[in-house]
């Protein structure tokens, strides 16, 4: 089993990556689950929020929330000082961080493979807006090989509707060419 951990704030998508992560896992044909942690205000627009993503083989028969991930998803650096990003990531588990910062400067534990794309930059450029969830998800694709990027459209296609799903797959393709081409 794979387990996927999302920080973020409210409002920035970070629920919605983690249910495109589980339609994602569905497309390809593997079991998963998504859901969110809110507590402590999370129901407020900027509050920290958590949301998370299971994904086996087999079917899932736990429950908890994710408290030692394979992966950690960090959409705004901000919370880098506020919360434990890192805490409980699986020894050699990958961070990705949102950032045009290079990973050595965020600080975080040289032991795990921490990794870094600006996705609010390609959000803005692909959508007009600074919702970089599928620019993310598309990092994500190709940092990890845990999805490909068919999957991945396949989810922002079932999700969403119209335009809207236009600039969200433009978002994540060009996330995950950019990672594909360093």
């Amino acid at each position: 089993m794979k387990e996927i951990r999302i920080h973020g704030r409210g409002g920035q998508g970070s629920v919605v990556t983690a249910e495109l992560f589980a339609i994602a896992a569905h497309q390809s044909g593997r079991y998963s689950q998504a859901f969110p942690y809110l507590g402590g205000g999370g129901e407020r627009r900027g509050a920290p929020v958590q949301a998370f993503t299971r994904i086996d083989d087999k079917p899932i028969r736990i429950r908890s929330k994710i408290y030692e991930p394979d992966y950690v998803i960090v959409s705004d650096t901000t919370l880098i000082k506020l919360v434990d990003v890192t805490a409980g990531v699986k020894p050699g588990g990958m961070v990705i961080v949102n950032t045009e910062k290079d990973p050595m400067a965020l600080g975080l534990p040289k032991e795990l493979d921490i990794r870094t794309i600006n996705a609010t930059q390609i959000a803005v450029e692909k959508i007009g807006r600074p919702i970089m969830n599928t620019a993310l998800m598309g990092a994500f694709a190709a940092f990890t090989g845990e999805f490909d990027i068919e999957s991945i459209k396949a989810a922002i296609s079932q999700k969403f509707s119209g335009a809207i799903v236009d600039k969200n797959v433009a978002a994540a393709v060009a996330a995950y060419e950019q990672v594909k081409s360093r």
